[in-house]
C-alpha cells in the first residue's frame, strides 16, 4: 500500500535482517491497519471454524466424500513429484534428437542454483532421476503466482526466504575453493593501505561537493587530492541487494538473485598479499548468512562494533575510527579496509551528536517520529542533511588516518543507495520507490601524495572520468586496479582508473530492469520509467 509492490522475499529479508524497531518503520504506519486486518480475518476463521464444529447439518458424508478424498491426495503426490522432478517440455512438432537435447539443455536454466556443479553440470546427472512428469499429467498449479496472494501466499515466501538463506550457507561453503590468482606485480617496496567505506542511505544531489546549495562537505571541499565521480549510479535501493554487486562481480541484473558463486575484492586482496579487515557499524546478524556477511566473512579480521541495532541507541560512525587506526598501524605492509557505516540511515537524527545538528528545526530528541508522516517534511529533511555533514566529518577523519600514516593511501566511498525525501509535490520518502533520488549516490576518491607520484596515469584516467557513466558495477574492477592489482580474468573495461575503460549500459530495478540512460523521470518524485520495454527479472 505504501510502496505499491508486491512483498517478496527481499523484503522478508529486510524486515528479518534488522531491529523490530526498523521493520516496523520499514513497514510504515500501515502495519496497524495490516494488524487489524489480520486480527478480524483471525477471528472471523475461528467463529467459523467453531460454528462448523458445532453442527453437522453440512458435513460431507458417503463414498463420494472418499473419493474426493483420495483425488486431492493423488494430485498433491503428482504436484510434489513435478516440484522434484520437473514437466517434459510440450513437443509442437517433429523434432530431431538434437532438438529434444536442446530443450532438455533448457530445462538447466531453470535448475535452483545449488543444483549446479561448479563445472556447470547438473549435480542430478551424477546419479539416475526417476523421469520428468509427461507434459498432460502437470498439475496447474503454480507456487510461484500463488505466493503473491494474501494472505496464504506468505507462506510460500517465507518457505523461499528460509532456502534462501540454506543457500547462501552452502554457498559460503562451496565459494571457499574459488581463487581469482590475484597478485600485485612491480610494486614499490613502501607500506600502502587502501581503504574502502561504503556509505548507507546517501543521495547525490544532498553533498555540496556536487553542487546542494546548503554547505554540507566544508571538510571534503578544501581536500586537494579528491576527486567526486558525479555519475555514478545503484541497480537496486535496498542494501543487502547493492552491497554484494558493489563488492563482487556480480552482475546488476542479477542482485535479485540469492547469492553469488565468486568471493568479492577482499578475496583478490588476499591473494595479492593484503590483510584485510571487514569494520561496520552495521548490526552483526548472529548465526545467519545474509547476502552481506557471506562477504564479510572473508576478511582476516572482521568487526561489528553497532550494538545498538538502529535505534537511538546505535553508534556513531565514528566508532569505526579508532579500529581503522589500529589496522593502518598493524605491522603487516599492504591492507585493504573497508569501513561500513550507517551514514544517513533512517532515524537521520541518530546518526550525529549535537553539535552537527545545524539545520533546524530537526528531528534531534524527538521521540519515535514516523518518516511516512508527511508534517515532518521540513524537520525531516533538516536532519537528513545534518547526517550528510556528519559524514563529511568522518570522511575527513578517515582521510587525516591516512594522511598521519606516511603509507601510500588511496580512500574510495560509494553509497549502497539514495532515498526519497518529500521532494517538491512528491508524498514519497525513504527507499523503494523507484526514484532518480535513490539511485543516483555519491562516490568519491582521495589519494595520497606518494600514490599520484606512483601512479600518475591511474590518477589523470580517474580524473578524466569522473563525470563518465558510471554505476555500482564498476566499483570492484575499479578498486583492484587502483591498487594496481591483476588476475587473469580481469576486465579493465570496467575499471574507471584505466585507459581501457568503456561505458555500459545501465539497468535499474523499476518495473523490471530499465535503462537508466533511455528512461524519463516521472514528476517531482523523479521516478524512473524506460522509454522502451523494461527487461523481465528473474529473482
Amino acid at each position: 500500500m505504501y510502496y505499491n509492490q508486491g512483498i517478496s522475499t527481499h523484503h522478508l529479508g529486510i524486515i528479518a535482517e534488522t531491529s523490530p524497531k526498523e521493520a516496523a518503520e520499514f513497514i510504515g504506519n500501515k502495519v496497524w491497519l495490516l494488524g487489524m486486518i489480520f486480527v478480524g480475518v483471525s477471528g472471523w476463521w475461528i467463529a467459523s471454524w467453531t460454528a462448523a464444529r458445532r453442527t453437522h447439518d453440512l458435513d460431507w458424508r458417503g463414498p463420494s466424500r472418499w473419493v474426493a478424498i483420495c483425488l486431492l491426495a493423488s494430485m498433491t503426490g503428482v504436484w510434489l513429484y513435478q516440484q522434484e522432478y520437473g514437466v517434459k517440455q510440450a513437443t509442437v512438432s517433429a523434432a530431431s534428437d538434437s532438438a529434444a537435447q536442446d530443450e532438455d539443455d533448457d530445462d538447466e536454466d531453470e535448475l535452483p542454483p545449488e543444483s549446479i556443479t561448479s563445472t556447470g553440470a547438473s549435480a542430478d546427472n551424477a546419479s539416475w532421476q526417476p523421469p520428468k512428469l509427461p507434459m498432460w499429467a502437470q498439475i496447474p498449479f503454480s507456487a510461484k503466482e500463488f505466493g503473491q496472494t494474501r494472505p496464504f501466499g506468505l507462506a510460500v515466501l517465507g518457505n523461499d526466504f528460509w532456502k534462501e538463506r540454506q543457500y547462501l550457507a552452502e554457498l559460503a561453503h562451496k565459494s571457499m575453493l574459488f581463487k581469482f590468482g590475484a597478485q600485485q606485480p612491480g610494486v614499490l617496496d613502501v607500506p600502502q593501505v587502501v581503504v574502502m567505506v561504503i556509505g548507507e542511505s546517501s543521495r547525490y544531489d544532498r553533498w555540496s561537493l556536487n553542487g546542494y546549495a546548503r554547505d554540507t562537505n566544508p571538510r571534503l571541499k578544501k581536500e586537494s587530492n579528491l576527486v567526486s565521480l558525479s555519475n555514478v549510479i545503484t541497480a537496486v535501493s535496498a542494501t543487502r541487494l547493492s552491497v554484494p554487486v558493489l563488492v563482487s562481480r556480480k552482475p546488476a541484473m542479477q542482485s535479485l538473485q540469492a547469492g553469488f558463486s565468486e568471493k568479492s575484492f577482499l578475496t583478490a586482496f588476499k591473494e595479492a598479499g593484503f590483510k584485510t579487515y571487514w569494520l561496520s557499524n552495521q548490526m552483526s546478524f548472529g548465526q545467519f548468512d545474509t547476502p552481506i556477511s557471506v562477504f564479510a566473512k572473508e576478511a582476516d579480521v572482521t568487526q561489528f562494533l553497532n550494538i545498538g541495532g538502529f535505534t537511538n541507541n546505535s553508534s556513531y560512525d565514528e566508532i569505526l575510527l579508532a579500529s581503522l587506526r589500529s589496522a593502518i598501524d598493524d605491522a603487516a605492509s599492504k591492507k585493504l579496509i573497508v569501513l561500513h557505516t550507517l551514514g544517513s540511515h533512517w532515524n537521520y537524527s541518530h546518526r550525529y551528536p549535537k553539535e552537527y545538528d545545524k539545520w533546524q528545526p530537526s528531528l534531534f530528541g524527538v521521540e519515535n517520529p514516523a518518516y511516512t508522516d508527511l508534517a515532518i517534511k521540513a524537520q525531516l529533511n533538516n536532519s537528513y542533511d545534518n547526517s550528510i555533514l556528519y559524514t563529511d566529518w568522518f570522511l575527513s577523519q578517515v582521510i587525516d588516518a591516512l594522511k598521519s600514516s606516511k603509507r601510500m593511501a588511496t580512500m574510495m566511498y560509494v553509497a549502497d543507495h539514495g532515498q526519497t525525501l518529500y521532494d517538491g509535490t512528491c508524498k514519497l520518502a525513504f527507499h523503494g520507490h523507484n526514484t532518480q533520488f535513490e539511485f543516483h549516490v555519491p562516490a568519491l576518491v582521495w589519494y595520497s601524495d606518494l600514490y599520484r607520484l606512483t601512479h600518475p596515469v591511474k590518477v589523470t584516467q580517474l580524473q578524466k572520468n569522473k563525470r563518465a557513466k558510471l554505476a555500482t558495477e564498476n566499483i570492484f574492477h575499479s578498486l583492484l586496479d587502483m591498487a594496481d592489482i591483476r588476475y587473469g580474468s580481469e576486465q579493465l573495461e570496467w575499471s574507471f582508473f584505466n585507459k581501457k575503460f568503456k561505458t555500459h549500459k545501465r539497468y535499474v530495478d523499476s518495473y523490471g530492469w530499465s535503462d537508466y540512460d533511455n528512461a524519463t523521470f516521472k514528476g517531482d518524485c523523479r521516478e524512473v520509467i524506460d522509454k522502451g520495454t523494461p527487461l523481465v527479472q528473474l529473482k
